[in-house]
């Protein structure tokens, strides 16, 4: 068996000095010997492969427990999952990568869009609800399986819905960037708690509005929109921010399809 110094094995597998002893104290890609006294690092020719594997999981941003594991299990069909898994939070990222890349090249296209405002007062409404103190970050992921829930619920229970969809987000989860989120959903009678759901009658309110189209990344443009508009129009009053999902992901896959009207309360001036 032919060893190499792990210069040259660096050279052979585009891989650095560094990155290698990084691998030896991971686990990850462990040297052929080292010599007991200078500490020397000698990597077998059979292990080029090995390293060529790793360099090209790295590449795609596997992370290093991950490329461990897949290394590490004999079950072909168990390591051609996980690198399947991978492969579809890849995908996903990329599908992210590009919403944003869209959203900013609109941006930077139409920095000033047109947004048609109206005013309408929102009577009090009976609803089943589901509400939380959530992350900002996580509100996404959070609406979604709240909504979803509620759809349940009211399907078990045998009761329709009587209005849009909706959520009522409080001012402390954009200032602090966590706090209190509610998603609603209107409905013919009062929902019996289960899990997270429970009964709410949603207040009254007078709002400015106005309808973002298509995913939710972008709906910032929309909240810029009304706080210019209510801010000079002098309307503007204290209380939580409200979203009706005229077109969700429950009607369609279509995210360019999906239309979220934006409510900012407001002082009704007639």
């Amino acid at each position: 068996m032919t060893s190499l110094p792990i210069g040259d094995f660096a050279r052979a597998t585009h891989l650095s000095v560094k990155t290698l002893r990084y691998y030896h104290q991971t686990g990850l890609l462990e040297p052929d010997e080292i010599d007991p006294v200078t500490g020397y690092r000698r990597y077998g020719t059979e292990q080029i492969p090995r390293a060529q594997v790793i360099r090209r999981f790295r590449d795609l941003d596997m992370p290093l427990e991950d490329i461990l594991q897949v290394l590490a299990t004999p079950d072909i069909a168990t390591r051609n999952e996980l690198i399947a898994a991978h492969l579809r939070r890849l995908e996903h990222g990329l599908a992210k990568t590009q919403l944003a890349v869209a959203s900013l090249r609109d941006l930077l296209e139409h920095p000033s869009a047109d947004a048609t405002i109206e005013h309408r007062r929102v009577e009090a409404t009976r609803a089943a609800a589901v509400s939380e103190i959530v992350d900002v970050r996580d509100a996404m992921h959070w609406y979604r399986g709240a909504l979803g829930e509620l759809y349940a619920t009211l399907s078990a229970q045998g009761i329709e819905r009587s209005g849009i969809a909706g959520g009522i987000f409080s001012n402390p989860l954009y200032l602090d960037a966590r706090g209190e989120a509610t998603v609603l959903v209107p409905c013919a009678s009062d929902v019996r708690p289960m899990g997270r759901v429970f009964p709410l009658t949603v207040p009254e309110a007078e709002l400015a509005t106005t309808v973002h189209a298509g995913p939710h990344n972008g709906i910032d443009r929309a909240y810029g929109a009304l706080a210019a508009y209510v801010t000079q129009h002098a309307l503007a009053v204290d209380g939580p921010i409200r979203e009706y999902y005229l077109v969700e992901a429950a009607d369609t896959e279509d995210a360019a399809a999906w239309r979220t009207e934006v409510g900012w309360p407001i002082f009704a001036t007639g």
